[in-house]
């Protein structure tokens, strides 16, 4: 007779992005407008260093600055690491050096990529320019790349008004993140159950609080819990809140309530949606139960049940 195998943990790919949206004040601004136009600027401070990028905030003071300089395209590697592997949406898609980049005329570095064939070709010291983008909109994505550079060094930063037409004055940042997500033991369990239209939790051995979803251990006690409990399905409306603003890509109509459920067994509340009652009729100790769509893998939403409502004492530990 052989043992059987433990459940195989859940793991699935797992993408979160957003576009960030940003206003830009006089210095960036001049910055990002001067890359569009194939000016790099930078700003002096107030002991006479000029930074590119520039900043709005002395470093050493704190104090405003908006003396702008104009620095050259060409410059020395100061520090470099090889990128074999480049990802989505970074400046080249073939591998790649990420270099620091102290510009003619400038005292500080600045990051970007060095197209170059492979790391025998880099070194700290070596001469670069900026390759510029064919297209240019007012962003750092405006310099393509640097690439290896034998020609004459610029001359020192000189004063620059920073004035250009169409000057850009915000930018749109598209933050995304990849990764693979695994739930865990405990949670994997979880989510199996759910699939069969049932609610596990863990027991903890020392405190016997039930926690719902698990997590695997006792955040209070720092003990392991595996001991499986089947809680609900039915629980009672801790706390809520009411949704009044429609969120992007859902289909529910507002306003709704949204409420932590204490569902009967568990000893601490999950989330859901409460549906089958008006929103201004939900309430504190109110007892619903789940409603299931069909091949849903968690219930839709939670609703009435008709049962009397609990008791304030019944669940207040659970607030």
């Amino acid at each position: 007779m052989t043992a059987a195998s433990p459940p195989e943990v859940l793991r699935a790919p797992l993408v979160v992005e957003f576009p960030f949206t940003r206003s830009l004040g006089p210095v960036q601004s001049a910055f990002l407008t001067g890359l569009r136009e194939g000016v790099v600027l930078g700003v002096k401070t107030s002991d006479g260093k000029v930074m590119v990028p520039p900043v709005e905030y002395d470093p050493v003071t704190a104090e405003e600055i908006r003396e702008l300089v104009e620095v050259a395209a060409t410059g020395t590697v100061t520090t470099w690491a090889w990128n074999d592997r480049p990802r989505p949406q970074q400046p080249l898609d073939t591998p790649f050096a990420w270099v620091l980049v102290k510009l003619d005329g400038a005292d500080t570095a600045l990051l970007h990529a060095l197209d170059a064939p492979g790391p025998d070709a880099v070194r700290t010291g070596m001469r670069v320019r900026i390759r510029w983008a064919a297209e240019r909109t007012g962003a750092i994505t405006d310099i393509a790349c640097f690439e290896p550079y034998d020609g004459p060094a610029g001359g020192a930063a000189v004063p620059h008004d920073g004035s250009f037409a169409g000057a850009v004055t915000g930018i749109v940042a598209e933050a995304r993140l990849d990764y693979v997500y695994s739930p865990g033991r405990a949670q994997t369990a979880y989510i199996e159950a759910l699939s069969e239209r049932r609610t596990v939790g863990e027991r903890c051995p020392s405190c016997h609080k039930v926690y719902v979803p698990p997590r695997g251990a006792c955040p209070t006690c720092g003990v392991a819990t595996t001991d499986r409990v089947e809680v609900g399905p039915a629980g009672t409306v801790t706390t809520f809140c009411i949704v009044n603003i429609k969120a992007k890509n859902l289909d529910i109509e507002v306003p709704y309530v949204y409420a932590h459920i204490a569902l009967d067994g568990a000893g601490l509340a999950l989330h859901g949606r409460i549906g089958g009652i008006p929103y201004d009729q939900v309430r504190m100790g109110l007892r619903v139960e789940p409603v299931w769509t069909e091949g849903g893998r968690y219930p839709d939403h939670y609703r009435p049940t008709g049962e009397p409502d609990a008791d304030y004492d019944a669940y207040k530990e659970l607030i």
